[in-house]
């Protein structure tokens, strides 16, 4: 049985202390006419963290006897917590202007900091997180700012689901504390993809590699991480371990539903992700800071059925919703209802991150109907001439899409000709599900399926500008390259061991020597240059020559993916076919440079700067051999 060490179940792995000064932390109260959505635990913590300078706290959710007055009209305010208990006190003003919904229906907040909603059996309410303050989070670091109304509790559930909420609740009040930090232009947003832990054994991964290195950075406080799905890997019953894992991270961490955080078990699609609502966070929500509205979609349908606006093969895959039930990328009619109205009270010259787990639009499952997601065409709609970017998690891969991107499959499935925004796929803290050599510090290589490295995706951004950046788990922003030759006898290998790719290939011999039959049969540098995109550029110098130009495998015009040994990773596949996990046989951002048949025996230097389109230079050096003959 596998046991975390020098712990114990009851004992809560120690936290790092927040680097962002939020607030103060409180101490939360009780009373028998309302109840606070936090633990014990949250109250002890917030009294014994000297050095926790976040603010803790819960929703205040208002409970009589008999209930709400009016079953059918849910109320309550938000109100700036000046004590900092969570309790709405006199004196304590409210907050105008602040978005409020229930899932569906979507208003703001009067002078006084009231709100009124329909009220109805399984809505989640919460409120939009305004620029300029900031609420509260629990002891895992998780932002607490929705109510779930479900009064009768989930159906039977193996992993519990939601408990019973009884009657509508008189009133439901949402703290916030002012804060300077969520107010300022400039933000520093972490996207990580697909933690996707299976067992304890990941979560030590996990917390050996990304979170370890969250946990040393110091720049996103105000923003915090936002992890777009998959958080967990089937088994929901890991989420308490999870969480203790989260609570490592030095700022708030939101998250999103993936289809590996469903309840299988579920009777309907109204109730496959009630674990992952009562544990986590909502189906889907919106926040502020600065100048930025982060919207946090669920994209998965859970059972899926087919829809009038579905693209073709949905119909056969959803097919069987109580016999043989599959999931799609979707978005039901209440959440894209909801989309529309919060978007209404956005202001046009903010920037609007549109976060999900399965990617409106992506480049490795740009022919599948089901990976990509339904509406697509519709949300590009909802946000014309906005300045946007949508990030996404899901397949595994590292993509920064940019404007104007096109290929084959987006055509075909959606009639979508060229990005009208950039879209980024954040790669997966899991990597390619955490396979392959355990290294020394702790971690799998799980290097992906366009051969790049887990790792996660930071915007920063400046009022309603951003630049993205990708950080390879365990190395420094300037890891951004992987270098590599592909060589007639590469290929051979490749052929002859990707058709079971699950086999223990003999490892590549001399991978970075070539004789002169390779280079008259053509040999070629590649650089996977992890976050490259339309407008990046890749040059090439040997041996101190002048620098020439590489060429992108992708061009990413409207064509179909470029697939095969020609189009691969070879330092990522002669690792993935000897160690197991997928193979980099595509991507978008490999380039290729074709070597000098004319090149001497013997040892050669390549340099290798690979620029983004933000004027950023990285630069990478490969030493190879040439010989004779092997």
């Amino acid at each position: 049985m596998y046991r975390r060490d020098a712990q114990t179940e009851d004992t809560p792995p120690t936290r790092r202390p927040f680097r962002t000064a939020l607030t103060a932390s409180i101490a939360v109260a009780v009373t028998a006419s309302l109840t606070l959505a936090a633990t014990p635990a949250a109250a002890q913590q917030a009294d014994d963290s000297g050095d926790d300078d976040a603010y803790r706290g819960a929703v205040e959710v208002v409970q009589n006897a008999e209930g709400s007055e009016n079953d059918s009209v849910i109320t309550g305010r938000v109100f700036v917590d000046d004590d900092r208990d969570s309790s709405s006190g006199r004196g304590e003003r409210g907050l105008a202007g602040v978005t409020v919904t229930n899932g569906r229906d979507v208003v703001q907040t009067n002078g006084s900091g009231r709100y009124r909603l329909p009220a109805f059996d399984n809505m989640t309410v919460s409120i939009t997180q305004p620029s300029g303050y900031q609420v509260p989070l629990d002891e895992y670091n998780i932002p607490q700012f929705h109510y779930n109304h479900l009064p009768e509790g989930s159906p039977e559930l193996r992993y519990g689901g939601i408990e019973p909420t009884g009657p509508l609740p008189s009133a439901v009040n949402f703290p916030v504390v002012e804060s300077e930090e969520t107010a300022a232009d400039a933000q520093n947003c972490v996207i990580a993809g697909d933690l996707q832990t299976t067992d304890l054994q990941e979560i030590e991964y996990a917390r050996a590699g990304a979170i370890n290195d969250l946990s040393e950075r110091d720049d996103y406080g105000s923003c915090g991480a936002l992890f777009v799905g998959d958080v967990a890997n089937d088994d929901l019953s890991l989420y308490p371990d999870i969480k203790d894992l989260l609570s490592e991270v030095n700022g708030p961490v939101r998250l999103l539903p993936g289809n590996h955080d469903l309840d299988y078990d579920a009777p309907s699609a109204e109730h496959s992700f009630d674990t992952f609502r009562a544990q986590l966070a909502p189906e889907y929500y919106s926040y502020d800071v600065g100048n930025v509205h982060v919207v946090a979609l669920n994209t998965v349908d859970y059972p899926c059925t087919a829809a009038e606006d579905s693209p073709d093969g949905i119909d056969e895959h959803c097919a069987d919703p109580e016999g043989d039930p599959s999931y799609n990328g979707r978005m039901d009619d209440d959440q894209l209802t909801w989309l529309e109205r919060d978007l209404d009270n956005v202001d046009e010259d903010k920037l609007v991150v549109v976060a999900s787990h399965i990617s409106l639009l992506n480049y490795a499952d740009q022919g599948s109907p089901v990976h990509q997601v339904d509406q697509v065409a519709r949300i590009h709609e909802l946000l014309e001439g906005r300045e946007a970017v949508a990030v996404s998690g899901h397949s595994h891969s590292i993509e920064n899409l940019k404007a104007g991107d096109d290929v084959e499959g987006w055509r075909d499935l959606f009639g979508v000709e060229g990005l009208p925004f950039p879209h980024i796929t954040a790669g997966a803290i899991s990597g390619d599900w955490y396979s392959g050599e355990v290294g020394e510090d702790g971690y799998p290589t799980a290097i992906g399926r366009d051969g790049g490295r887990p790792g996660v995706v930071t915007l920063d951004i400046e009022g309603s500008e951003f630049q993205e950046r990708y950080t390879v788990t365990g190395e420094a922003d300037e890891v951004q390259t992987q270098l590599g030759i592909n060589s007639p006898t590469y290929r051979e290998w490749f052929a002859e061991w990707s058709d079971a790719p699950s086999a223990d290939a003999p490892e590549l011999e001399d991978p970075l020597v070539v004789d002169q039959e390779d280079l008259s049969g053509g040999s070629w540098l590649t650089t996977n240059f992890f976050f490259g995109s339309t407008g990046s550029t890749v040059e090439v110098g040997i041996d101190g020559a002048p620098a020439e130009e590489a060429e992108r495998t992708q061009q990413m015009t409207g064509e179909a993916p470029n697939v095969g040994a020609e189009y691969s990773d070879p330092y990522a596949v002669s690792q993935q076919l000897v160690h197991g996990g997928s193979l980099a046989d595509r991507t978008m951002h490999l380039w290729r440079f074709d070597l000098p048949g004319d090149l001497d025996t013997g040892t050669h230097t390549a340099e290798v700067t690979a620029t983004d389109p933000y004027g950023r230079e990285f630069t990478d050096t490969l030493e190879f051999e040439v010989v004779e003959q092997r």
